[in-house]
């Protein structure tokens, strides 16, 4: 257990709020602010929300030139908050992005995204089921959905859930053999069931491709167990 808390912080692609209350917070303000919710909560808008919607989109494919760029912009702008640890503003930026572009299933894994980082992890899996249902074989989807799972099996040490992670892990696998965070995270994956021979063997692949989520504390700790 000496590297636990190590492995859990090095595995999530963004940090989770552990606390209730942050998240009952939020829950609290989404009941005031649309924007708080994946696509408004599918609420009305009034005139003056709609008119700056109308200006966002002007803007955007000024910038952009196509509806998907411009989504892709600020989805990119999206993530970048959602690493700073500012999954408000990173919700606000995913909104804008699917007014855009609503079958653009990145908006799902940004939405998916928000809720990981509040600890949400039901409702994070039904936004990715809607980025999947858009595109089945995205594997940046694919592999948050896997670490979810990864993450419940830390907490309740059930193995239909390690067992879930590593199918959907080798499904984002075969799609993009190239995917740095899933080749990460399978390593860490087996490395939690003892398996060091695969633990080592995706960790090497991940590094081969330059070992970008890698961490050290990960290094030493695979370094250890699997000696």
């Amino acid at each position: 257990m000496k590297y636990a808390l190590l492995i859990i912080l090095s595995i999530l692609t963004y940090p989770v709020f552990a606390q209730k209350t942050p998240y009952i917070q939020w829950q609290e303000a989404a009941k005031q602010d649309i924007r708080l919710l994946p696509k408004y909560g599918n609420q009305p808008k009034t005139e003056e929300q709609q008119k700056a919607d109308e200006i966002l989109v002007k803007d955007y494919l000024a910038q952009a030139g196509t509806h998907r760029k411009a989504s892709e912009l600020l989805i990119k702008l999206g993530f970048n908050y959602l690493y700073k640890n500012d999954p408000k503003t990173a919700m606000f930026r995913f909104n804008q992005a699917w007014i855009l572009d609503p079958n653009n299933e990145n908006v799902f894994w940004g939405f998916g995204g928000v809720y990981s980082t509040l600890g949400d992890f039901d409702n994070a899996l039904v936004q990715y089921e809607e980025g999947l249902k858009i595109n089945p074989k995205s594997s940046n989807i694919i592999t948050d959905k896997a670490t979810i799972f990864m993450t419940m099996y830390m907490k309740s040490g059930k193995r239909e859930n390690i067992n879930a992670a590593i199918k959907l892990f080798n499904q984002s696998h075969n799609i993009d053999p190239k995917n740095q965070n899933t080749l990460f995270k399978m390593s860490v994956c087996y490395y939690l069931i003892d398996d060091c021979t695969n633990a080592k063997k995706h960790y090497l692949e991940c590094k081969k491709l330059g070992g970008k989520p890698i961490t050290t504390e990960y290094t030493n700790a695979l370094n250890e167990k699997c000696k």
